[in-house]
């Protein structure tokens, strides 16, 4: 139907429509990426490095402490009743040897029930606390984002590599501080 000349004539029409078309496409791409604003934070770092945060954890530290001292005093309690029982053994009767192998077991029991509770308690705890400081965290993000006009904010941990300019880390930890004070 077409012969060559128009076929070739045709094709290079429709190729200069088709570039024509990628350079107004590419100029609203680069005006669209002009506007665009992205910035980047360490939310854990940012985090870690707060007032509340460092309050939180040398409570937690203390707390924590203590129990150590507790958990190491109840064990030490146990091991001497092993001890006791190991080095009676022999002269107790079978029922006394029994009646203290049933309270030396019941007492095991009863400290790893505690360790593992208080293991527990401590983990939700500190869980339910990073959670809290997150939450703030993120609404902070969020002030930071709407005063700068940010398009968006992202975690650096998944960025292989951002301008130190990008870097709202130690600003994020500022803001927060300031209005969580």
């Amino acid at each position: 139907m077409f012969s060559n000349k128009h076929r070739i004539k045709f094709l290079n029409v429709f190729l200069a429509l088709g570039l024509f078309g990628v350079g107004i496409g590419g100029v609203s791409s680069l005006a669209w990426a002009a506007d665009t604003k992205i910035a980047f934070v360490n939310i854990q770092e940012a985090m870690f490095a707060t007032k509340e945060y460092k309050r939180a954890s040398a409570s937690f530290k203390s707390d924590f402490d203590k129990e150590k001292g507790i958990i190491a005093a109840r064990e030490r309690k146990i091991k001497k009743m092993l001890d006791n029982l190991s080095k009676q053994g022999f002269v107790l009767s079978p029922e006394l040897k029994k009646k203290k192998e049933d309270r030396f077991l019941k007492e095991k029991k009863g400290f790893e029930r505690y360790v593992q509770d208080r293991n527990e308690e401590f983990s939700r705890n500190e869980k339910t606390a990073t959670a809290k400081i997150l939450r703030k965290m993120l609404k902070v993000l969020q002030k930071i984002g709407k005063d700068k006009r940010l398009t968006m904010i992202m975690e650096k941990k998944t960025v292989f590599y951002s301008d130190s300019a990008t870097d709202l880390t130690k600003l994020a930890t500022k803001t927060y501080d300031k209005m969580h004070k």
